[in-house]
């Protein structure tokens, strides 16, 4: 895992991934956050992120007289569905409303040895806001235990009441082995606005 140089118009930390193989496979939708009521939004989320895991389908064939085939499938299903919800919800949850950007949500497929799934969404937050999801990224890259982490997020939660926990990305690492990486990028006007990418990988 890695950290950019912090005083770069763009920074990169954790496992990102910035260029995807020229011939690949790859999903992408789009949302305009305020456009509908919160709980709307958030239905739409989930039906968003199981259409995300269904396209993953096609990708793992599945031999239906293997049940180990059909087991894995699941399994895969089930976890990019939860990380994708996870990486829209975020994304809509911290995007700066007073700006008309789009959030952007989708998959790529790299297939190998093996299909490795990348989830990602990039919302666009205040400095304020980028800032504070920067503190949780070095204290996760520097932890050399996610489980602890993940406990004593649990316990500061309960002592703050915040919901800005990082709990999701610290299920994705300890329950799906994902690796997470981000990239924010400074607009060029002067709103103080940064695109925020952030990449969840797991091997389906």
């Amino acid at each position: 895992m890695t950290f950019s140089n912090v005083q770069t118009a763009t920074q990169i930390f954790g496992e990102f991934i910035d260029q995807f193989p020229p011939e690949h496979d790859s999903l992408e939708l789009t949302f305009t956050p305020c456009s509908r009521p919160i709980k709307q939004r958030w239905r739409n989320n989930r039906l968003s992120a199981y259409f995300v895991a269904d396209y993953l389908s096609s990708f793992l064939p599945v031999d239906e007289q293997d049940a180990s085939s059909e087991k894995r499938l699941k399994q895969s299903k089930g976890a990019v569905s939860y990380i994708a919800n996870e990486l829209l919800e975020n994304a809509i949850k911290f995007t700066d409303e007073d700006f008309n950007y789009k959030v952007k949500f989708g998959i790529h497929f790299i297939v190998d040895t093996e299909v490795v799934a990348v989830v990602f969404a990039t919302n666009f937050a205040s400095s304020e806001t980028a800032n504070k999801l920067q503190e949780f990224i070095h204290e996760l890259l520097s932890c050399e235990d996610p489980n602890e982490l993940y406990l004593q997020q649990i316990e500061k939660n309960a002592e703050t009441e915040s919901e800005t926990s990082g709990l999701g990305l610290l299920t994705m690492i300890n329950d799906y082995s994902a690796k997470i990486g981000w990239k924010f990028e400074k607009l060029s006007d002067d709103s103080g606005t940064i695109a925020v990418t952030t990449v969840a990988q797991i091997v389906v």
